[in-house]
Order: structure tokens, then C-alpha cells, then sequence
């Protein structure tokens, strides 16, 4: 690694070297004959550097050499990009001269004896004299001069692609039989799902034969779902959890923090489907891991199948498999030849290429027929078809090298013949974690800003495309792979991970989530490189050792698995304030996704900035001084919704090429030196106008400008001849955003407007997203819809509200999805859209939303439109009353809302699986029964606020007919709704509610529906059931149906007024949550039943103010992890001991209510608390004044409306746990306990607590004690 980055970095070296600014700056400085002498060294190391990449595979002595000069020559260009930054900053300064100085100017700087830096001349006299140690080492060790063959340029004869089943040889037998395995079911009777297990060691093709079975048609053609999941040895049960439930299509949402909702909305969503999931690379062999991972997944339909590929043989022994019998093999001999064949010459065979036979068949048998280790070597050798080339990799002393690891000595092969810039750019990967998902761009803006992407010859036009190629190259020789589950993102494969830290050295660091806590001094001084894995809180102390790592040059954030864009990471402000001025080499600071909201001046003096990313952060401004940064060249502030304003003087960023502010809602100007940035290849939002005045002719310099652009406020256009001058027809861009304003009065020019829009076209090669916003012309211009778009997948349309007709974007090819918004203006949607050829050939999503004078859909549709439709949406086009579309039977999701029902009859088709409907004007019974006809194949019903439905079906025989696949059923707001049950069912008589049910229904919720008396809609399937605000509700609605609810896993009831009494709990043995809320009406609970729900985990019992008296009597559930309680009859202060269960961890108790609560302190809790609890809630306790308590595993605790709770007594009890304090609403509490606050991950302050409010701002009393927190909120 030493040789390679020394390699890659000396052309760098010289180049600046040598350049006129730095020659011109040596001598303003007094120090141009130390660079000299500096440029001469570096000449007699670089001619030895071909012997030590040789001799360093077997010397440990070489190899310490080249790591010492690595180190140098990194100061080396610290010291160059130094000298470079000086001359930027003294052109900007002789810029901006008063023309007093003008006569100063005049004079050449060669002319005048400046005085010598001694600063810079002791750092450089410094270097020389270890480059002159170094040069006498080197005699030392026998390094020589040899010729080294002159680096050609490759050109590859083929180039690795997307997942390719042709280019795999071999594994044909393996894969039928598990094939046969996936479709038959041959798992026990007791289990819902089958394990395949692929075992076998690392490189044999265990994740290339699980892609095999994943992307086989009849595969495909069994399973209802498909997962793709990578594990890795750093096993995250909640994180992994939520890969797998996004990866069989579920829908990740914010309440989904919670581990146990989480594991029950995987539950929920897998229930009753044949999923297929890979767990790939499972490293952890604890039994219970297992079972807590594949815990929800236990509800779905018969046949599913986990595939499961692994090293590991001790968790397949759990499972009942024998390893050996499960084993994959390398390949054959004669696979492993044809595999090798096929990477290095693009053939299967050596037919044509005799002369290399001999040697590849020795390398085949050193490989072990390994196939990761055949692939890798075999591209490597791909443009070398002379014996030489082969011969040398085959007699290579790295074969006989100790294995160190999993490392195969043919990867470390291939590594060591990739060129110099290939195996610098390979190492930096070292800082990612492994199974981390790589984006191509994203990598390459980093390679570039550490300095790794030197154009030395034409080849390349930018920096940018010279990565990419890195990039390609790297991809064609198996070091990257495309990720199996999003094949626009890449993986490593492990054993390339461990490669790459393993040539990384010294000079990298990546700080996992467990990484070891002591460092050593000597270390620290090393590393030039660091990574770290970000954790919800972030603490100092995790740092505080890296502030004495001066040779910092990256300080990156990273993550593992699925981070979705709303989750929350905080990070101590201290390595934010005090870190960062301490690291004054940095050449990279990402601290992307976490929550700081400032920052601080000292960034402005980090002048080797390359890399700056603060995106989906809640920053509101940039200090000003950031425009010091000369050499910042990416800048990425994307999603930073509090973001206002950019610095005046960001003109000084003559090097900045991409920033990246999409997102920024409060961004409403740019800064007027925006358009002399004439390097900036990306500008995400351009905003015309504004407080700045920024003019859209500005831009006419910004030649390079392509990618995504959002450009808004185009009514501040005067003219389309001032947007012609942007030349927008040549930018290729692959997203385009154009925004009017959302005025509408009788300024706006409809013909500028569109002339305006007119210019902005842009080049038709590239563009894949196109929205349209607030367009004031009355038509669209022709290139919109323009069929010379191939690539375009993605139109939005939206309050374009003078629009009489839609652009004819039925004819563009690759369009998948279509969103109509707000065009009041379009009365027909007819044949004008669809153009003469196939219509919609790929079209996916159709929306349409807000068309208030659309009033007629015609088009005469044969099998030609809308092949591929999947999903339709109608929302508040209210005269919409003539649809003449044909069924279209690829529909699977029907979604209307304020329309009329006469569209609802003819676009419900009989494929709709899951079909929602709101306020659907004249929708009444009648015309319902004809709509349920079609409803064979639904799955998900919902139904919002039509009030003329009173029955959802007439009869059982109807229901039992239609509704055969009905899972999930939603009802809401239908104010007219008598039952869910059949019209002629007696309502006086409970008789009838068996003939009523649906045994299919496995979701009821039934919301705000004022009339509904009866439910009876489930049957003996049903496991969630939520009845909120049902005032009519019978209460034998509860009481006749519990013998039929044994699968009930999830009961919600809220403000159900006729309750009285719930009986038959007994009968609920699957029961894991619990909530009754509001039901005021409700007198008796049968406590002595909950002893017998072991299922049951999470409860809820607050606000049924006439619950009987004697409720709670220590009779709780076994099992019990959460509690919420409060505001019964019986108030707390006189409950006593409750004997909670050991496994109760989480509680949350109410005061307050009719019955006023009289605690005062926390003796009056110290029988009711138990110890098991890690996070406490106390709300409404008016008469508490203080809080302590021995509560020796609480790590959360909170306090709302505790209006006298002034102190935490005794705080010595919570010291080693205790890391979250949130206070709301307690006036009184001003003294915070100062031996808690070292620990704490959070504290939270707000609502009425203006005494702990002053004291905890920033300038406050406890301000400089609280700095160190991660998540503070006042």
C-alpha cells in the first residue's frame, strides 16, 4: 500500500512542484531554494520506488521504509497545498487592492527581497533532512534503479455488468436442486416457513448462488414477496429488522423506533403472504438471535422460505442442519478453468490461446478453484496476453506469503496488480463498514477531494469522469459487486473489505460502533485518515483522544444497513466547537444526518477543505468566513429545511463544484456571485430573484452545470432571450425542476411564460425526472412530452392552473410515473395525450389530484394503453362524471377520493388488491352492491367518509362471494353506517353475528363512524382489532364474539361509551398489546384473567375514570414489557405494591383526572416502582416536589406537568445508569443534580420550565456542564 499511494502521489508533488503559482509564491516567501532541493530528493526516492513494490512483499524492512516515506510525503503536501492556498489568498487580496496600491502592483514580486518565513522554512528544513535519512536508508537496503514498463492505457475488451445468470459457470446441479427446495414444502408441519441454508467458506459463490435462486422466474412466479437482506458480523437486531421490512416492501415510519412496533408491523405485513428472504452473510451463531429476528416473521402463509448463506456452521447446528451436508463446494477443475478463461480472455476456453494455457491451469490450482479468487485474478490479467505477464503472477513470491486472516493470496494478487491510483483508491474504502451500500458519485467526490484523481493526461475531461473510470475499473474486477438489492448502489464483498483495511495500514482508521476504547499516542500521530459509524448519540469522550491527531486529513461519518431520511442521530456539540478547530488538515468533514444546528466560526479556518457535507441537518446559516475555504470544492447542504441564507462572499469559492441544496425550503436567495463559480458542476436549486436579485442571465458562465436542477421563481424572467442565454438545450441534465410563483393575478404574461419555459429544455439524453410547478401558460410547450426523452421515467405536473390541455406524454417510453396536480383549467383528458403509437408502454403510478374542472376521462382504449398501470389516483375532482376508459387489468391499487361514484364504477377492476375510497358523492347502498361485485382479488379496504353507506353488504352469501381475499378492513368517519353486517341482520338479537363474519379479515379498525351499533365483520382470523369513537357501539359487540377471537394479537379500543364491562380475556392467548383509553363508561375489568395472557406485552389503561375500585390487585401479566396507567378510580397514592413482573421495563403512570393524586414524594412510589424499569414517565403529579428513587437499571426519565417538583434527591441511585432526562411543564424545577450530567446522552427542557430553561441555554449556569451532551432541546 505504502509503494502504491507514494506512487500515486509523486506526479502530484512534482506537478506542484513545479508550477508557476508555487515557484511564484517560494520566492515572495525566501524559500525557493529549500523546494528545489525538495524536488531533487524526491526524484532519486521515485526512481527505487519500482524495486521496493517489489521487495516490499518480503521485506519488512522495505515496507516500513515506504510507510515512513508515505507519512513524509503526506507532510509534503501539506506543506505544497499550504504554499498553493497562500498564493489563492494573496490573488484574492491583491484583487481587492485600493487603487492606491496600483503602483505596488506594478512591480514584480521577483524584484522584491521579502523576508524568509522561518515557520515554513523549518517545516521544510525539517522534511529534507528525513528525505536525506530516507535516501541514505535506501542505499541501505539495496535499492536499485530498474526499468519499469511505461503504465498503457487499458482498454478492456468487455466490462462486468449488471447481474449476469450467463456468466456463471458451474453450479447448475446445486441450483436446481434448491430450487426444488424453495418450491416444495418440506418444512415441518409447525413451522410456516423453510431455512435453505447455503453454507460454505468465504469466496466460494454463496451470495452469487443465492442471486441465482432469488432472480429465477419460477421463483419469482411462487412467491408472493421478496427480501433481500445482508447481515454482516456487526449483528443490529433492530436495524436488520428494519432492512428486512423495507426490503419486502414495507413502509418505514417514524413510530417505528420503537423495536417492539416495529417487529409488529413486519409481523403485520408478512401475515398471510409467501414471502422468500435472504439473509446473506450471517455471522452470529446464538441461537436466540435467530428467534428474535425471525420472530414476526412466524404469521406468514405456508411455504415461505429464508435463505440463509453463511460461514458459520454453529447456528446451523441449532437449527437442525448438518454444515457438511450443506456445504458448497469450490468449483470443479474444469469450471474453475472455464471460470478463469471466461474473466481473463472473454472466452470459456483456452482454444485460442494455447501458449497461456499451461499457466492458468497452475494458477487455477493455486486459486484452490475458488470462485471470487478466479474472477478477481482472471480480470486482472485481462489486457496481458503475453507468457511474461502470466508467468509472473504465476511463480509471484505473494503465494507463498502466511495468510493473514481470511485474505487469499489471490486477491492480495490482484490487488498488487492494479495500478498505483487502483490500489490508492481501493485502500480508502477501508473507511467503510462492511456490507456498506456504495454510491458511484458519492465515492468519487471524496476520491477527488482527498487528491486521489490527478489528471495527467488528456484522457479525461474532469476529475469527476477520471473517478468514474477508477470506479468502472475496479467494478470490472470483482473489487466492487452491484448490491443485491438495489442494483444503482454497490457492495463490497467481505473478504475485499478485509483486504482493503488490511492494505489501508497505519494510515487508516474506522471507529465501528464497538470499537476498542484506548488508543495509543503513537497511533494517533499516524493516522491520516478516520471513519466512524454514526449511533443515534454521539458522545465526546468517543473523540476526545483524536484532538492530538494532527495528520487528520477525512473525518467521516458512515453508516450500516437502511438509514431513512427521518431518523434522528446527535452529536456532542464539543466535537463539533472543539474537535474540529483541533484537526487543521482536514481535507473532508461529513457529519451528514445529525442534528447541530450550528456551525461555528473555526470551519472557516480548515483552509485544506476539499469536502464539506451538513446535509439533513437543522443548521440555519453558514458562518461567513466559509468563503476562507479557497480550496473547498464539494458542498452538500441537501435537506437542511432550516437552512436561510449562504455568505455574501461565496464568489470567493473559485473551486467549488458541486453544491448540492435541494431541500431547502427556507433558501429563498442566492448569493449575486453565485454565476462566477464557473467550475460548479452541480447547482441543485437556483433561485431567480429573491432579496439578492440574482438574474437568470447570471448563469450564462456556468457552462459545465448538469445532474439534478431546481430552478424557481421564473416569473422574476423578464424575458425568454435572458433564459436563451443559459443555453439550457446543452446542459445534460437528469433531473429538471422549474418553478413559478403560486400568485395568480394580472401580472403574469402567459406567452413569456411559456417562451420562458420554452428555453429551458434541456438536452434529451440524460433527463430521467421532469416537474413542472405553477406554470402560468395555457399550454405547454412541444418539447414537453417530447418522445425524443427516452430515459424520462418520472413527470410531475402540478398548479399549472391557466393549462387547458395535457402535454402529450403518453408517447414518452420509459415513463413510469405520471402526477397530475391542480390543473383547473383541463376540462378533457382525451386522445391529445396519447399521441398515435403505444400509449403509456411503461406507465406504473397515475395520479391525478385537484383537477376542479376536469368533467370527462375519453379515451378509446384498446390492450395498447396502460399495459403495465399498477396503481391509480383520483383525488378532489369533484365534476369528473364521464369516464370512458376501458377495464384496465393490470390495476392492482385503486385509491378516490371527493369524486364522483360514477368513476368509482368504472375504474374498480377485479385485479384491485387494495382499494381506499373517500367521500365518494353518491355512494350509497345501491350503487355499492354493484361496486363489491369486483372485489374478488381485495385485500385492503378503505373506506373514509361516505355517509350514505349503511351497510357494507346485504347478505352473508354475498360477502362469503367477493370478499374471499379481504385482510385488512378500514372504515372512517361514515356517519351513516349502521353495521358492517348484513341490512337484514336483527339488531335486538345476537343470534345472527356468526352468519355475519368474514373469516378472512385478519385488520379491522372502525373510527369516528357516529351510528354503527354492530360490527360482526370478523371471524376467527381476526388479529388486530381498533374501535376508536364509536359512541353507539353495543357492548355485546365485545362480549358475544371473544370465543371467536382466539388470534387476536393487537386490541385499540378509545372512547367506546357503552363498554361497561370486558369479560373473556381468558380466551385472548395470542394477545401481545393491549389499549383502552377514554372509555369513561367502562366499570369492571377482569384482572384475575390477565395473570393467564403470557403473550401479552404491551398495556394501556388510562382514562376510565369509573373502572371498579379495586383495580389493579397485583394481578398482571407474566410477561408484561410496557405499562401505561392512569386516571382510574382508584388513585395511585393508594395503590401499594403491585408486584409487577420482573420482565416489566417500561412504565408510564398518570395522575391527575377526577380523582386528585396526593403524592408527594417518592416514598409513597417506593413499593409501586420496580427495579426491573429502565425508563420511567411520571405525568401530572401536581403535588410532587421531589424524585428519588433506587432505580439501579433506569436509563430514561421523564417529568410532564409536575408543576411543584423543584429537585431530584439522592441522585447517586441513577448515576451509572440514568442517560435521558426530559422535563415538561414543571415551573419549579431549577436545580439539575451536576453528578448526572457527565452520562447523559439527552436532556430535554421544554414546555413551562422557565427556571431550568435559563439555566441550560447557551451562556446559562449549566451551559458549559451540558455542552458534552449529544441531544440537548430548550
Amino acid at each position: 500500500m505504502a509503494e502504491a499511494v507514494v506512487s500515486a502521489v509523486l506526479p502530484v508533488l512534482f506537478e506542484n512542484l513545479t508550477s508557476a503559482a508555487l515557484k511564484t509564491i517560494a520566492r515572495y516567501k525566501g524559500i525557493d531554494a529549500e523546494i528545489k532541493k525538495l524536488h531533487r530528493s524526491l526524484t532519486l526516492i521515485q526512481d527505487v520506488l519500482a524495486d521496493a513494490s517489489r521487495k516490499e512483499i518480503t521485506s519488512q524492512s522495505v515496507k516500513r521504509w515506504l510507510n515512513d516515506l508515505q507519512h513524509l510525503a503526506y507532510d509534503i503536501d501539506d506543506v505544497l497545498d499550504d504554499l498553493a492556498t497562500d498564493a489563492m489568498e494573496r490573488e484574492f487580496t491583491r484583487d481587492s487592492e485600493t487603487n492606491s496600491s496600483k503602483v505596488r502592483k506594478l512591480i514584480p514580486s521577483c524584484c522584491i527581497n521579502f523576508p524568509k518565513n522561518t515557520k515554513m522554512l523549518d517545516k521544510l528544513d525539517s522534511i529534507n533532512a528525513k528525505l536525506q535519512e530516507l535516501l541514505k536508508e535506501k542505499a541501505d537496503l539495496g535499492l536499485i534503479v530498474i526499468e519499469e514498463p511505461r503504465p498503457r492505457i487499458e482498454n478492456r475488451r468487455f466490462q462486468s455488468s449488471v447481474f449476469d445468470p450467463s456468466a456463471i459457470v458451474g453450479r447448475q446441479a446445486e441450483k436446481e436442486a434448491l430450487v426444488q427446495q424453495l418450491l416444495q414444502a418440506n418444512e415441518p408441519s409447525h413451522q410456516k416457513f423453510g431455512v435453505v441454508p447455503i453454507f460454505g467458506m468465504g469466496g466460494v459463490g454463496k451470495t452469487t448462488l443465492a442471486r441465482l435462486l432469488y432472480d429465477d422466474q419460477r421463483v419469482k412466479e411462487h412467491f408472493e414477496l421478496k427480501g433481500w437482506v445482508c447481515i454482516s458480523d456487526d449483528f443490529d437486531i433492530f436495524g436488520r429488522t428494519k432492512d428486512i421490512l423495507k426490503s419486502v416492501g414495507g413502509e418505514l415510519k417514524k413510530d417505528l423506533e420503537d423495536f417492539n412496533k416495529l417487529q409488529e408491523a413486519l409481523r403485520d405485513y408478512v401475515r398471510g403472504k409467501r414471502f422468500l428472504l435472504v439473509l446473506d452473510d450471517v455471522w452470529f451463531e446464538r441461537y436466540t438471535d435467530w428467534q428474535n429476528l425471525v420472530a414476526p416473521l412466524c404469521t406468514c402463509a405456508p411455504k415461505s422460505k429464508i435463505i440463509i448463506t453463511t460461514r458459520k456452521d454453529q447456528l446451523l447446528r441449532r437449527l437442525g442442519y448438518d454444515p457438511l451436508n450443506k456445504q458448497l463446494e469450490c468449483l470443479s477443475y474444469d469450471d474453475a478453468l472455464s471460470l478463469f478463461a471466461l474473466h481473463a480472455l472473454g472466452i470459456k476456453s483456452f482454444d485460442s490461446h494455447l501458449s497461456l494455457k499451461p499457466h492458468g491451469e497452475g494458477i487455477v490450482k493455486k486459486c484452490g478453484r475458488l470462485p471470487l479468487a478466479l474472477i478477481t485474478l482472471g480480470t486482472s490479467l485481462r489486457t496481458k496476453e503475453d507468457e511474461g505477464s502470466w508467468k509472473g503472477v504465476l511463480e509471484s513470491e505473494i503465494w507463498n506469503l502466511p495468510i493473514e486472516g481470511e485474505i487469499l493470496p489471490a486477491l492480495r494478487l490482484s490487488y498488487h496488480e492494479l495500478s498505483a491510483p487502483l490500489k490508492q483508491v481501493f485502500a480508502y474504502c477501508s473507511l467503510f463498514p462492511k456490507d456498506f451500500q456504495f454510491d458511484k458519485e458519492e465515492l468519487v467526490l471524496l476520491w477527488m477531494a482527498e487528491g486521489f484523481l490527478h489528471q495527467s493526461t488528456q484522457r479525461c475531461s474532469t476529475k469527476e469522469k477520471l473517478g468514474r473510470e477508477y470506479f468502472d475499473e475496479l467494478l470490472s474486477r470483482s473489487f466492487f459487486q452491484y448490491a443485491p438489492s438495489n442494483e444503482s448502489l454497490f457492495v463490497m464483498h467481505d473478504l475485499m473489505n478485509e483486504l482493503a483495511t488490511n492494505v489501508a495500514g497505519e494510515f487508516f482508521v474506522r471507529l465501528d460502533i464497538k470499537a476498542k476504547k484506548d488508543i495509543e499516542e503513537e497511533m494517533l500521530e499516524k493516522y491520516h485518515h478516520m471513519s466512524f459509524v454514526r449511533e443515534e448519540y454521539v458522545r465526546y469522550k468517543k473523540f476526545e483522544a483524536y484532538k492530538r491527531a494532527k495528520s487528520l486529513r477525512t473525518f467521516l461519518a458512515t453508516s450500516t444497513g437502511v438509514v431513512e431520511s427521518w431518523r434522528a442521530f446527535y452529536l456532542s456539540n464539543k466535537i463539533v466547537v472543539d474537535l474540529l478547530s483541533e484537526l487543521p488538515l482536514l481535507r473532508v468533514l461529513s457529519l451528514s444526518k445529525f442534528k447541530i444546528s450550528e456551525v461555528p466560526q473555526s470551519i472557516g479556518t480548515l483552509r485544506h477543505l476539499r469536502y464539506l457535507n451538513l446535509s439533513q441537518t437543522r443548521i440555519k446559516d453558514l458562518p461567513e468566513n466559509i468563503s476562507n475555504l479557497y480550496n473547498l470544492e464539494t458542498l452538500i447542504l441537501f435537506d437542511c429545511w432550516s437552512l436561510a441564507k449562504l455568505p455574501k462572499s461565496f464568489s470567493k469559492l473559485k473551486k467549488l463544484r458541486h453544491l448540492d441544496i435541494k431541500g431547502t425550503q427556507c433558501l429563498d436567495q442566492l448569493p449575486l456571485g453565485i454565476g462566477e463559480l464557473k467550475s460548479l458542476q452541480t447547482l441543485s436549486k437556483i433561485i431567480i430573484g429573491g432579496k439578492s436579485g440574482l438574474e437568470i442571465t447570471k448563469l450564462k458562465d456556468l457552462e459545465n452545470l448538469g445532474g439534478e436542477v431546481s430552478i424557481v421563481d421564473l416569473d422574476n424572467v423578464q424575458n425568454a432571450t435572458d433564459a436563451r442565454v443559459v443555453r439550457f438545450p446543452q446542459k445534460k441534465l437528469s433531473k429538471l425542476k422549474v418553478v413559478w410563483s403560486n400568485l395568480w393575478d394580472d401580472s403574469r404574461n402567459k406567452m413569456l411564460e411559456k417562451d420562458v419555459l420554452n428555453e429551458l429544455k434541456p438536452h434529451n439524453d440524460k433527463l430521467i425526472e421532469l416537474e413542472i410547478r405553477s406554470y402560468g401558460g395555457s399550454e405547454f410547450p412541444k418539447w414537453v412530452g417530447d418522445s425524443f426523452f427516452k430515459d424520462l421515467k418520472h413527470v410531475s405536473l402540478s398548479s399549472c392552473k391557466r393549462c387547458t390541455s395535457l402535454p402529450p406524454v403518453a408517447q414518452l417510453q420509459s415513463l413510469k410515473e405520471l402526477f397530475i396536480d391542480d390543473l383547473g383549467g383541463v376540462k378533457i383528458v382525451g386522445m391529445e395525450v396519447l399521441g398515435t403509437c403505444r400509449a403509456f408502454r411503461s406507465l406504473e403510478i397515475l395520479s391525478f389530484k385537484r383537477m376542479h374542472g376536469w368533467e370527462k376521462w375519453s379515451i378509446n382504449n384498446g390492450e395498447d394503453v396502460f399495459p403495465c398501470l399498477k396503481q391509480l389516483v383520483i383525488e378532489v375532482c369533484p365534476n369528473l362524471v364521464e369516464v370512458t376508459l376501458k377495464k384496465i387489468n393490470s390495476l392492482n391499487v385503486l385509491k378516490l377520493k371527493n369524486c364522483d361514484c360514477g368513476v368509482l364504477r368504472r375504474l374498480v377492476t377485479s385485479s384491485v388488491t387494495k382499494l381506499e375510497i373517500k367521500i365518494i358523492s353518491g355512494l350509497n347502498d345501491v350503487v355499492w352492491r354493484g361496486v363489491i361485485d369486483h372485489l374478488g382479488a381485495v385485500e385492503e379496504l378503505s373506506i373514509n367518509s361516505c355517509n350514505e353507506i349503511r351497510y357494507l353488504w346485504e347478505s352473508k352469501a354475498v360477502a362469503s362471494k367477493v370478499l374471499v381475499n379481504l385482510r385488512g378492513l378500514y372504515v372512517r368517519g361514515c356517519h351513516n353506517l349502521v353495521s358492517l353486517g348484513d341490512k337484514d341482520y336483527d339488531e335486538d338479537s345476537n343470534l345472527q353475528i356468526a352468519s355475519r363474519r368474514i373469516d378472512s379479515i385478519e385488520n379491522l379498525r372502525v373510527n369516528t363512524c357516529s351510528s354503527i351499533t354492530s360490527i360482526g365483520a370478523e371471524g376467527g382470523g381476526l388479529k388486530s382489532l381498533k374501535i376508536l369513537g364509536c359512541n353507539k357501539l353495543l357492548e355485546r359487540e365485545w362480549r358475544g364474539q371473544n370465543n371467536n377471537r382466539t388470534c387476536l394479537e393487537n386490541v385499540d379500543i378509545r372512547g367506546w361509551r357503552n363498554l361497561k364491562s370486558i369479560i373473556n380475556l381468558n380466551c385472548l392467548v395470542h394477545l401481545t398489546r393491549l389499549s383502552i383509553r377514554d372509555c369513561r363508561g367502562l366499570e369492571s375489568l377482569p384482572d384475575n384473567e390477565l395473570p393467564n395472557l403470557t403473550s401479552l406485552k404491551h398495556l394501556e389503561i388510562e382514562n376510565c375514570p369509573r373502572i371498579d375500585g379495586c383495580f389493579p390487585r397485583q394481578l398482571w401479566p407474566p410477561n408484561l414489557y410496557s405499562l401505561r396507567i392512569g386516571r382510574l378510580k382508584k388513585p395511585i397514592s393508594e395503590w401499594g405494591s403491585q408486584n409487577f413482573p420482573t420482565s416489566l421495563v417500561q412504565l408510564r403512570l398518570h395522575g391527575g383526572g377526577e380523582y386528585r393524586e396526593v403524592i408527594s414524594s417518592c416514598s409513597q412510589f417506593s413499593n409501586l416502582l420496580p427495579s426491573s424499569l429502565t425508563s420511567l414517565e411520571l405525568y401530572n403529579f401536581e403535588k410532587l416536589e421531589s424524585f428519588s428513587m433506587g432505580l439501579q437499571r433506569l436509563r430514561r426519565l421523564f417529568f410532564g406537568n409536575c408543576p411543584n417538583l423543584h429537585k431530584l434527591s439522592h441522585p447517586q441511585h441513577l448515576t451509572n445508569s440514568l442517560r435521558h432526562l426530559y422535563f415538561s411543564g414543571c415551573p419549579n424545577m431549577k436545580d439539575l443534580p451536576e453528578e448526572l450530567l457527565p452520562k447523559l446522552l439527552s436532556l430535554r427542557v421544554f414546555g413551562n420550565c422557565p427556571n431550568l430553561k435559563e439555566r441550560c441555554i447557551k451562556g446559562g449556569s449549566y451551559g458549559h456542564l451540558i455542552s458534552h451532551i449529544p441531544r440537548i432541546n430548550i
